[in-house]
């Protein structure tokens, strides 16, 4: 499938642009056999944080739900290690991006492509994996729900993405690597690429993606006419 008419293409950060998994990957031999165990974990109770937290209207900033997630899963999985925590959260604003991301957001700006990153993480957090990873030049836009107070999938945040970026939600390519993001951004209106990178199953929602990719490399071709 073709998207036609696409002035935009916004993507979801974490999961999608940046490796979740890759601040306890780099600190693997600290964890030994739990890492794995402890990444999954970390990141589930962070989504969940942000589910709960805006249900109950009780919303504060991602950064702070990420160091709750992480005690959480610290907590659940018997480790204790002040030191190793300040290191993976400091990792954690350094996020590996994705080996095709830099190409794929290049190709996508020479071709003409307005490109922005639409995200429930914090702007420090997010400008902090932007420069890293370099993909500053490649980015028009760097967007926050933290300026909204409330997390996806609330649809004020796919709003914010049309008040901010001045197009209609149809013109507007939206990226995600979370099904459930996937599922909510469809519901609002935009044309979604499900970047399904682990081949998940799809979720049980009233809306799905316009279309599956496996990666970020194939979108291009989705969009580009």
């Amino acid at each position: 499938m073709k998207f036609d008419d696409i002035k935009v293409c916004v993507f979801d950060a974490y999961g999608t642009l940046f490796d979740v998994h890759a601040a306890v990957g780099h600190h693997r031999a600290r964890l030994g056999d739990k890492a794995d165990a402890v990444s999954a974990m970390w990141r589930t109770k962070q989504l969940e944080y942000t589910w709960l937290r805006s249900l109950m209207d009780r919303y504060v900033p991602f950064w702070q739900v990420t160091g709750d997630a992480l005690d959480y899963a610290f907590d659940a999985h018997g480790v204790s290690d002040p030191s190793l925590r300040e290191d993976l959260l400091n990792a954690y604003m350094q996020l590996d991006c994705y080996p095709e991301v830099p190409e794929v957001l290049a190709s996508l700006k020479d071709a003409g492509m307005r490109t922005a990153i639409l995200s429930n993480g914090s702007p420090e957090m997010l400008d902090a994996a932007v420069k890293s990873s370099k993909l500053d030049t490649l980015l028009d836009a760097v967007l926050s729900v933290d300026e909204l107070g409330i997390f996806k999938p609330h649809p004020s945040v796919y709003q914010l993405a049309v008040d901010r970026l001045g197009v209609a939600p149809r013109q507007v390519s939206f990226q995600s690597s979370n099904a459930w993001d996937a599922a909510a951004a469809a519901t609002f209106g935009f044309r979604v690429a499900w970047v399904n990178r682990f081949g998940q199953s799809e979720e049980r929602l009233p809306d799905r993606p316009d279309v599956q990719l496996r990666t970020l490399s194939e979108l291009p071709a989705v969009v580009l006419s």
